[in-house]
């Protein structure tokens, strides 16, 4: 494995951890700066609004620039941010440092994706950017349960002081070990990154990324209360639960990426029906505790399993210039996200119960299922360009 990959992982995991754990520490951001929890909410809300526009924006204004400064670059831009955060004395100031560290989310996983699988061979891929997505996985299995305990113990500034440390070492990881990579003859810019949109696939992968992802979310987000209020767990035990849920993550990511790089439409049909089957029978037996924790772990597993596949099939058919197309699809991730939020609470607010996020889940996972349907029989009959390596800063690496 090219340490490169370690080091992108690095940096995942710190990106994945400042976007999840406050979360958990939500109470005493609130009570810190005096706001209702709704509005600290919105130290949520707003990070994943701006994964959105930093996807594109940064993506785009950087197409021509060299990638693993880009990276570097990014990286600041997230310390800066959970620097901030920390040290916010009111909660504008906080909401300005989500914010800025939120920036650099979509255009460092769009743009860590394309470095991902230039460091391996084109059989490797989806495995190569399953590992850096592994830093992401693991954020959410051993990072935010820590995360939270330190918050808890030493104040939340605390845990983004920390989150800021990791930031350090990613960089120095990213600068060490992620070698330069040369350009090819062929230049990339801005308007050729976006003629890779003119193709129908790309639109079809960033479909089924919003509704797969979607479907899954719409599930997770209110996972709190079916736990409690339905399944019947004590509220001390929803912690414990999250990490079963994220050991399905990492199990998940690192299945998916193995099996994507055999078969990438193969396999993202087969984890969205399997998908659609355990969402279904949660919903059915989530009254039931055994029942439950299985679901958790396949949830998580299935979900998150599709990610790789996902991330690797919107680069091969962008063609030539993969970057803006990966950056969009992380933006994609996250309005996804936004969607099954929204709907599920709807169903919450129409009184249809705590399982009603489920149920909404299973028929946007349905859907990503018949749209994914679709993109691999219209793509049969097409050769995308997976055969050439990326036309800049991937076709051969140098000592660095």
């Amino acid at each position: 494995m090219p340490l490169g990959l370690l080091a992108l992982a690095i940096g995942a995991f710190g990106i994945g951890l400042t976007e999840f754990v406050i979360m958990g520490l939500l109470p005493e951001v609130a009570a810190d700066f005096a706001v209702t929890e709704a509005a600290a909410g919105w130290l949520i809300s707003g990070y994943a609004l701006s994964v959105v526009v930093g996807a594109l924006l940064l993506t785009a204004a950087t197409t021509r620039l060299p990638r693993k400064a880009v990276l570097l670059s990014l990286v600041v831009l997230f310390i800066v941010g959970n620097a901030l955060t920390a040290l916010a004395g009111d909660y504008g100031v906080a909401m300005i440092g989500r914010i800025i560290a939120a920036l650099c989310h979509g255009a460092f996983f769009g743009i860590g994706s394309v470095v991902a699988a230039s460091l391996v061979a084109p059989a490797r891929k989806a495995g190569a950017i399953a590992i850096m997505f592994t830093g992401l996985t693991a954020a959410n299995v051993l990072g935010v349960p820590f995360g939270t305990f330190i918050g808890q113990q030493f104040g939340w500034r605390a845990t983004f002081w920390a989150i800021s440390g990791i930031g350090v070492l990613a960089f120095i990881g990213i600068a060490v070990l992620v070698p330069v990579l040369q350009k090819s003859g062929v230049q990339v810019s801005l308007r050729s990154e976006l003629k890779a949109f003119r193709s129908g696939q790309v639109w079809l992968s960033l479909l089924v990324t919003v509704l797969a992802y979607g479907g899954m979310f719409g599930a997770f987000t209110y996972i709190a209360y079916t736990l409690t209020e339905v399944s019947g767990f004590a509220s001390g035990s929803v912690p414990w639960l999250l990490v079963l849920f994220g050991a399905g993550l990492v199990v998940g990511n690192w299945l998916g990426g193995r099996l994507a790089d055999r078969s990438i439409d193969g396999t993202l049909i087969f984890f969205i029906a399997a998908l659609i089957v355990v969402l279904g029978l949660f919903g059915l037996f989530a009254g039931s505790q055994p029942a439950t924790i299985v679901a958790l772990f396949l949830m998580g597993g299935f979900g998150f399993g599709t990610v790789p596949g996902l991330q690797s099939r919107i680069m091969i058919y962008a063609g030539q210039a993969p970057t803006l197309a990966s950056g969009a699809n992380i933006g994609a991730f996250n309005v996804g996200n936004a969607l099954g939020a929204w709907t599920g609470g709807l169903g919450i607010a129409a009184g249809l119960g705590y399982t009603s996020p489920i149920w909404i889940g299973t028929v946007i996972t349905a859907a990503a299922l018949l749209v994914m349907v679709i993109a691999k029989a219209s793509a049969k009959d097409l050769r995308p360009a997976e055969a050439e390596a990326p036309a800049v800063d991937e076709s051969a690496v140098a000592a660095h």
